[in-house]
């Protein structure tokens, strides 16, 4: 009986949910309450907020960044339409569009930074300083983050700011995905395509402000001898450049830097048949000369440098090609002295087009 009073006793201390438990029990015993004072902490806080929305976190950056865009693209688009207006077609604001807000971010790309098709890419530290310093058309530079602290990268963000071009601040994965296997060293320059202007715009700039000086490049290769043609172009008063659409240089960011912003001044063209659009320019009163080192005749001896005309300036290898040739009144070449048979397109075209020009003054 004792036992089963024992028994009887510890099934009702256990039995009870804890209340009565007796000590060394495995059962839980009671607790206080905190009599409703704790309700609040209870609550929570809410919904999480979606990840554009948190501050500090790479999604919120990668948004700002796409808004930064979409107000620089906005921008570009507002002076190009003044310049419009004004009736330069635009070219000063760096000849071409903005980048799209898809370059940087959206739900589409997964707020991973892209290039729209067209664009070019200045890549590395120093490269991206020196397109920034001479003024090169730019949409949008992409600085990874993490990086130590470098001066180029301080002087790329205020030179980026000072110009009015968006600054993006992305992933170096990010980074890496878009320039591919090129050094970019954290940073990249988005130059969005040079707007060209068409060949019988040139002609109308040339025949309305007598005598015209128009140059042409003929399977010139090397966009820093485009770039430093067009510098002498406008440095010699000529009314604008114009290259073949094919196997020829354009004016890329290289071209721009050597123009030392001259490419922003004087129209740039593209004639899909030169030799074509050189018919087209004798059609309308100028005079076709060009340059050939076999040539019997010297720039000294040209009778025609006060007249209306075109200059047409090959490639250091193989000099004008045939139909080209063919195309032009008059072949003259630079006299020289020494053993150097040719100069690259940049150096000659500047001595000439300053023999043209000292003609001119003293004509």
């Amino acid at each position: 009986m004792a036992g089963a009073a024992r028994r009887d006793s510890g099934i009702a201390r256990g039995g009870q949910g804890g209340r009565a438990a007796k000590a060394g029990s495995h059962r839980k015993g009671a607790s206080t309450g905190s009599g409703g004072h704790g309700r609040k902490a209870l609550e929570g806080r809410g919904a999480t907020p979606p990840a554009q929305l948190r501050p500090g976190h790479p999604a919120q950056r990668r948004a700002a960044a796409a808004a930064a865009a979409r107000s620089a693209s906005a921008g570009a688009e507002r002076g190009r339409a003044a310049a419009g207006r004004r009736g330069d077609g635009g070219r000063a604001v760096a000849a071409a569009a903005t980048i799209g807000p898809s370059a940087v971010g959206g739900s589409a790309g997964a707020g991973r930074p892209r290039r729209t098709e067209g664009d070019e890419l200045v890549v590395g530290r120093n490269a991206v300083v020196e397109a920034l310093r001479a003024g090169v058309p730019s949409s949008t530079l992409f600085i990874a983050g993490g990086l130590d602290f470098d001066e180029r990268l301080a002087d790329a963000r205020r030179l980026a700011g000072r110009a009015g071009i968006a600054v993006a601040d992305v992933g170096r994965t990010d980074l890496d995905r878009m320039c591919g296997t090129a050094p970019h060293q954290g940073l990249a320059l988005v130059v969005p395509p040079f707007r060209y202007a068409h060949p019988d715009d040139l002609l109308a700039r040339a025949r309305s402000s007598p005598p015209g000086l128009l140059v042409a490049l003929d399977g010139v290769t090397d966009p820093r001898n485009l770039g430093a043609v067009v510098r002498s172009a406008a440095a010699f008063g000529a009314h604008g450049v114009v290259v073949p659409e094919r196997r020829a240089a354009g004016v890329t960011a290289a071209a721009w830097k050597t123009s030392a912003g001259a490419a922003a001044r004087l129209p740039v063209a593209r004639a899909t048949n030169l030799a074509r659009t050189l018919v087209s320019y004798a059609a309308g009163g100028q005079f076709v000369v060009g340059l050939a080192a076999d040539s019997e005749v010297s720039i000294d001896e040209l009778t025609m440098a006060t007249d209306p005309l075109v200059l047409v300036i090959g490639s250091e290898g193989r000099g004008l090609s045939r139909l080209v040739e063919q195309r032009c009144d008059v072949r003259v070449r630079i006299p020289m002295a020494g053993a150097v048979e040719s100069l690259n397109a940049g150096v000659a075209a500047g001595i000439t087009l300053a023999e043209i020009a000292r003609r001119r003054r003293i004509g």
